[in-house]
């Protein structure tokens, strides 16, 4: 569990290839966002989507920062 905590708490700066990981997963989240902007009424449901769609991001990149 020690390895694990120093692994989430630690800054991970970025290697080769990572940042363009990262702004293709941004990309593709803003497409959707867009759509989920335009399709779907202004409702608490609406904005319960937009964050785990932020929330995704986040996760998605940090599996890239610290696993590979």
């Amino acid at each position: 569990m020690l390895d694990e905590i120093d692994l989430r708490f630690t800054y991970h700066p970025p290697k080769d290839g990572q940042p363009a990981k990262y702004e293709e997963i941004r990309e593709e989240a803003k497409a959707l966002a867009r759509t989920i902007d335009s399709l779907c009424p202004e409702s608490r449901e609406k904005s319960l989507a937009m964050t785990k769609l932020d929330e995704f991001v986040m996760w998605a990149n940090a599996s890239i920062a610290r696993r590979e």
